[in-house]
This record gives structure tokens, C-alpha cells and sequence, in this order.
């Protein structure tokens, strides 16, 4: 894993970061009407199910999430089975993304890899009418012509640090830090 060097966002700064998006993702899309939010595996999705209740307690309206899985789609593919086979754990979004504003939510913004295999694991699942992209930390580095739209916190970082984040519901702690290698 490698030494903690910084915590870069504690409890509180990811709650305050959560709530930010949450309002920006209203107002960029002027409410919620044709929107839903997709997590992309795992922390993605915890941090999906979270914008949704805040977006539900500041417009009164729920949001639907679904789960992407994009392990078929990485171009680097590296979590195999013994036999050479990807794993795949499936994508769960319960609404038709057709024509909708697709909102790709991860925890971690970095080299752009996996959210292009999310776009395309979207576009095989239906044609939204746009997808947007909510990050808990963009820590640079791109190596696609990728940006997200809602950020929680810009962390540049050099290649030989690691961005950790540990969610309660995976990890028993929020927290966003930096680990040197």
C-alpha cells in the first residue's frame, strides 16, 4: 500500500464536498427531471447513493441510481479469474437511460481509463442524452481527454503517490488521503 503522507479530505470535508455536487448537479441540470445518477463499482456507487439523499432532502424529489460494472470494458484489464476470464459482476441501473442525462459518479478521477469504460458500457446499455461525470478527487494526471463535471476536490498529486479512499460502507471510516509508494 505505502505510507500515509496527508489526509486530504476528512468526514466532514467529504460530507461538505457531497453536498456541494449534490446542489451543482441540480442547478447544472435545472432539477432533477430527466437525470439519473450511475455509480461506477464500488465506491462509485456508495458515493451515488449518497448525492441521491442529499439531492432528495434539497429538492423534495428522489433520483434514480443505478450501478455500472465496467470490469468487461477496462482496456487494462487486470482483476482475471484463475481461468484468464474477466470477472464480471454485473450493472444494475433500474430505469431506461435512454434519453436521459446519465450522471457517471467514481470516486477517483485519474488517468481518464475507466471512465471512458464507463461511457461505454452506458452507450451498450442505452443512448442518454448526455453524460455528465461527478468525482470525489480529481488527482490528475490524464491520460484521455476526460474531465468531470461536479469535482469535490482537485488533489494534484505526482505518480508515485497513491489517492485512498475509504468510504464507511466499504471501509468503516470516511476519508480521502494520500499514500507516498
Amino acid at each position: 500500500m505505502g505510507n500515509e503522507k496527508a489526509i486530504v479530505l476528512d468526514e466532514q470535508a467529504i460530507s461538505r464536498a457531497l453536498t456541494r455536487i449534490a446542489h451543482q448537479i441540480i442547478e447544472k441540470n435545472k432539477g432533477i427531471s430527466d437525470c439519473v445518477l450511475i455509480g461506477i463499482r464500488t465506491r462509485g456507487i456508495f458515493i451515488a447513493n449518497r448525492l441521491a439523499e442529499r439531492i432528495k432532502q434539497i429538492e423534495g424529489n428522489s433520483i434514480d441510481v443505478g450501478e455500472l460494472d465496467i470490469t468487461l470494458y477496462r482496456d487494462d484489464l487486470s482483476k482475471k479469474s484463475n481461468d484468464g476470464q474477466p470477472i464480471v459482476k454485473g450493472s444494475d441501473i433500474p430505469v431506461n437511460i435512454t434519453d436521459k442525462k446519465a450522471i457517471l459518479v467514481d470516486d477517483v478521477l485519474y488517468t481518464g481509463r475507466t471512465v471512458r469504460a464507463a461511457m461505454d458500457a452506458l452507450v451498450d446499455i442505452g443512448r442518454p442524452s448526455q453524460i455528465q461525470l461527478a468525482v470525489l478527487v480529481d488527482r490528475g494526471h490524464r491520460e484521455l481527454p476526460i474531465r468531470a463535471d461536479f469535482v469535490g476536490k482537485n488533489v494534484p498529486t505526482s505518480q508515485s503517490e497513491k489517492i485512498s479512499v475509504t468510504l464507511t460502507e466499504v471501509d468503516s471510516v470516511d476519508q480521502v488521503s494520500i499514500l507516498e509508494n
